[in-house]
This record gives structure tokens, C-alpha cells and sequence, in this order.
């Protein structure tokens, strides 16, 4: 059967159309659809055999994107399906969905109505999100749609670490606790790394490790997360491109009494922050962050430190609250490809008795492998992510259990 699955961010949808089932795992299509509602939209469209086309259709919206994606894959020349008939369900990545769901989910109006209500909850995301499930039905009527919520990998987590130290009342009454994000990775990743290993999921205690440019962690004890770092958003934790992470909540408040509106503060910490507002060249992407600190720009090395700091200090804490872990699992575009992100990494964490080898490192640039040497206490291991296919077979299990 072919699944669809989209992610739709506040000025873009992602998609990836996969032939799922009988043991086949095989994507097809895939690309997206950036500035959306601008002037200048630019749609990317690519298949496995190395085809790729950009064009620039009229996209106003998401429904108007959508569309546009679907002329190109029925697109009698370069497309992959004879008629969108072919599309039997949908996926779509949902940042939140508070308590009231978690799971992976047949889209109906109650689901819809919750993914409303955590508006505030997330609200970079949940509107797109919704928007692109409306513009779903509507392009494809009949076709069940599933979501699939960033949070459900950690709702393991023992109410020890999702609570915060505040009056129990705004948990009970606003839901006002950690939730944890990038879930479809931290999944995937975990069950590939227990394949990779050979071992079963239930058996694997590992640090996962998302860096790109959302980061983040998760401590998994056989085969459940038992904390993370993101919180009651994606700003929590560790230092990323455009966010904070971790701070002083009175800081927060500073910012505040000297002029700025919640809502001004709001967007410094989700969009001017992290290595963006450090680092002092412009641009919040790692690649361009060592680059200058190669040049001598002594802003983006500090920028580069404070990401490391961050990074080593919760694989420290994750690995005592584990009581030890048999892997470090480097995911998302910083983890699998920056060889010296990685390397300085793991030069901060010498004390835990494991060591890079550097050939290794350099043979897993964007492949899965083990980079450690071979007389470390634990391992190190490269493991790219693929949340679109962790996505495609959660809808397969929705759909067969609603049968």
C-alpha cells in the first residue's frame, strides 16, 4: 500500500510517499515545499534514482501547496503514481497533543479539536500541523488520515522527571509538565540501534543524541525513555540553532521588565538564540559555525563550546541515571555528519572511559557504525535517523488495529 506522509511547518510541508507492507519498506517520492505562502515558494521534488526537479508553483497556503505536490506525483512524466487513488492513508508528524492523546491516532474531529487545544502548548507547530491534516481531507476525501505526536516516545518517563518543582496545581489544572520531543527519532533510532546491536528492544539501555537544528536527548532504559530534555516545548535542554535551551526562568523574567512583551521574548529564545544569537555571524547552522571558528572568529568558538558544554553535561547525567549505558547514539544532521562535533564531544566525556577512533569517524560520515575504539567500557555508534518511515509504520499498526 503506498502512505503519504506529511509534516507541515509553519511556512513549509515536507513529504514522503512510501509502498509499505509484506515486509517492504521502500520510499518512492519525497521533498517539500519551502516559503510557503510567499512570493517566492519553491517546491523540490525527488525519487530514489537521483531525480530531482525545483519548480515554483502558486502556493498560498497549505492546501495550495499540497496540491502542487500531488501534480508532481502524478505527473505523467517523472511522477510515481497513476492517479493519487493509489495513496492509501496518511501520516503526519503532530508536535502536540498534551495528555489527552499521546499515541499514534486515527484523525477524527475530537482529535482534531485536541491538536487545537495545545495551540498554546506549541505554537510554531500545532496550527501548521492541523492545517496540513485539513488540507488532507480535503485533497484526499475518504483517505484515513493518522497522527503520529512528537511526544509519544517518552511518555514513559515516571512522573519524577515530567514534573516540575512548582505548586502540583498547574499540572493538574494546565498541564504545565515535560512532554519531551522529537520523538518519531528517538524511536526510531533506539529500535535501530537494538537491531544494529543484536539485541532485543527490552535489552538495550542507551543515550540518544538528535543534534541538528532542534537537539536533543533521551536516556533509554531497555528500550523505554526514562527522561529527556526537551520540556513543556522544544526549547528546554540543550543548546540548538535558533533556541536557548536551558536557562534561568528569572532570566526570562528580566527580559521582560526591561521592555519586552512575552511574545517578544518568545521568539528571541525560539529563533534569535542558541548558536544564532552566540555565535554573532549571522546564521545558526553548525556547518557555518565552524567555519568562522576555523577563521579565528572567537565569537562562533564560543558559540561551538557552549554547544559541546551542554551536550556532555546531560550524557554525564543520563549515564548515571541509567547506572550505565552500553551505547551513545549520534543522530540528526549535526550528529551524523560533523566529525568534529562529535569529536569534541566525546573528548568531554573521557572521564566515562570511552574513546573516539578517528578513522572510524570519518568512514561514518552520514552512515551508521560503531566510532569508538575497540577497548572503550561502552560504545559509540553513528545511527541516521528516519522519522518519515517511523511515521509510515505507525500508521500501518493504526490501521490494522482498527480493523
Amino acid at each position: 500500500m503506498k502512505v503519504l506522509v506529511i509534516n507541515s511547518g509553519s511556512s513549509s510541508l515536507k513529504f514522503t510517499l512510501f509502498s509499505m507492507g509484506d515486509g517492504e519498506e521502500k520510499m518512492i517520492a519525497s521533498g517539500q515545499v519551502e516559503r510557503v505562502g510567499s512570493d517566492k515558494p519553491n517546491l523540490i521534488y525527488k525519487r530514489p534514482d537521483g531525480f530531482k526537479i525545483e519548480v515554483s508553483p502558486k502556493v498560498a497556503n497549505h492546501a495550495d501547496a499540497l496540491k502542487a505536490v500531488c501534480e508532481e506525483l502524478v505527473n505523467p512524466d517523472h511522477g510515481v503514481l497513476k492517479s493519487l487513488s493509489e495513496v492509501s492513508a496518511i501520516g503526519h508528524r503532530v508536535l502536540h497533543g498534551g495528555e489527552k492523546v499521546t499515541m499514534p491516532v486515527l484523525v477524527t474531529k475530537e482529535v482534531k479539536d485536541i491538536i487545537l487545544e495545545c495551540f498554546p502548548l506549541g505554537p510554531l507547530h500545532n496550527p501548521a500541523n492541523l492545517t496540513g491534516i485539513e488540507a488532507c481531507e480535503e485533497i484526499f476525501p475518504g483517505v484515513p488520515n493518522v497522527a503520529v505526536f512528537d511526544t509519544q516516545f517518552h511518555q514513559t518517563m515516571p512522573p519524577e522527571a515530567y514534573l516540575y518543582a512548582i505548586p502540583y496545581d498547574y499540572y493538574k489544572k494546565y498541564g504545565i509538565r515535560k512532554y519531551g520531543f522529537h520523538g518519531t527519532s528517538h524511536h526510531f533510532v533506539t529500535k535501530a540501534t537494538a537491531e544494529f546491536l543484536g539485541k532485543k528492544l527490552e535489552d538495550t539501555t542507551i543515550i540518544t543524541c538528535h543534534l541538528g537544528n532542534g537537539c536533543s536527548m533521551a536516556a533509554v532504559k531497555n528500550g523505554k525513555v526514562i527522561d529527556t530534555t526537551m520540556g513543556l516545548t522544544p526549547l528546554e535542554g540543550l543548546m540548538m540553532g535558533t533556541r536557548s535551551g536551558d536557562m534561568d526562568p528569572a532570566a526570562v523574567i528580566r527580559m521582560i521588565q526591561i521592555g519586552n512583551t512575552p511574545d517578544e521574548v518568545d521568539t528571541i529564545l525560539n529563533k534569535k538564540s542558541g548558536l544564532l544569537g552566540i555565535g554573532g555571524i549571522g546564521s545558526g547552522d553548525m556547518r557555518d559555525m565552524l567555519n568562522a571558528a576555523s577563521e579565528g572568529n572567537q565569537q562562533a568558538e564560543l558559540a561551538i563550546k557552549m554547544f559541546v558544554r551542554r551536550v556532555v553535561k546531560y550524557i554525564g547525567a543520563y549515564y548515571v541515571l541509567l547506572g550505565g549505558a552500553e551505547a551513545l547514539v549520534f543522530t540528526g544532521g549535526i550528529g551524523e555528519y560533523s566529525l568534529p562535533i562529535r569529536e569534541k564531544i566525546v573528548s568531554g566525556i573521557a572521564a566515562l572511559n570511552v574513546r573516539l577512533d578517528p578513522e572510524k569517524n570519518k568512514a561514518c560520515f552520514g552512515k551508521k557504525g560503531i566510532i569508538s575504539t575497540d577497548d572503550s567500557a561502552w560504545k559509540l555508534i553513528v545511527m541516521p535517523t528516519n522519522e518519515e518511515l517511523m511515521i509510515a509504520r505507525h500508521v500501518l499498526s493504526v490501521l490494522a488495529a482498527a480493523k
